[in-house]
């Protein structure tokens, strides 16, 4: 059975699904972005309605300021009290006794950093958000993985020789793909590493390869500020571009990854 549940958070209203399952341990789903509940391509849905189907309960809301929830969107840092509403209101309505949450890109990252406060039992944190913004380019990684791809395949030399190839774009994104990966501990990256070494609970990094967000992620995993964390975390790969694990076979690998965390 799906229902609807309304609960109370800061003052506003927040709306939620629950999927229903006899089990004890539950899934708590975040959403990314300013997406609603439903996620990208109903993926959520859908992921929910799976997971249910083999027992176990799934609940899903609107933050504030999206979709049907009242008050005003502050972005994925402002969540903490949202998450720890909808995991409250998660137990009472099911009686669960173990949650994991799970929560894609900037959902993700607000995981690491509030699931203490809302005493989540275990993480699965696809695609990370560490990307801090100073132009419309991808990240430099990502810049760099799609150039090393390019130089291997003779079609990408043949359009540069024919003029089909933004030189300016690209002088800017062979500039940017020079910089080094920052050493500091500061900035997002820093404090999503300090976030996962403070942090008592299991926890599975899930990256998509060819996602633009994952390939920053992983170049700031290989760096300085998650050395402490890099043996204590486990991370697995799909073989997909898709940010919201879009494809069938995402689907499955991404259904398998959550049945093996509950």
């Amino acid at each position: 059975m799906r229902k609807l549940i309304e609960f109370a958070c800061a003052g506003e209203t927040l709306l939620g699904t629950l999927d229903e399952g006899p089990g004890t341990t539950g899934l708590l789903i975040v959403s990314g972005g300013n997406e609603i509940r439903i996620g990208a391509h109903r993926g959520m849905v859908l992921l929910a309605q799976r997971i249910a189907e083999a027992g176990h309960p799934v609940f899903r809301y609107d933050r504030r300021g999206i979709g049907d929830s009242t008050g005003e969107n502050h972005g994925f840092e402002s969540t903490s009290e949202d998450i720890a509403a909808a995991t409250a209101a998660f137990r009472v309505e099911t009686g669960v006794t173990r949650i994991v949450g799970y929560g894609n890109c900037d959902a993700a990252t607000a995981l690491a950093f509030f699931h203490g406060r809302a005493r989540i039992d275990a993480l699965l944190l696809a695609n990370p958000w560490v990307i801090e913004r100073t132009d419309d380019l991808p990240p430099a990684a990502a810049i760099r993985a799609r150039y090393a791809e390019r130089v291997r395949d003779p079609k990408e030399w043949l359009r540069l020789l024919r003029g089909g190839v933004n030189i300016s774009k690209l002088a800017s994104g062979l500039l940017k793909a020079s910089r080094k990966r920052p050493q500091q501990s500061g900035g997002l990256p820093g404090r999503l590493a300090t976030a996962l070494a403070d942090s008592h609970v299991p926890t599975t990094i899930l990256l998509a390869k060819g996602d633009n967000t994952a390939i920053a992620f992983a170049d700031a995993f290989a760096g300085p500020a998650f050395a402490a964390v890099r043996n204590k975390i486990s991370v697995s790969l799909c073989d997909s571009a898709s940010h919201s694990f879009a494809s069938p076979s995402d689907k499955d690998w991404l259904f398998e990854q959550v049945s093996a965390a509950l």
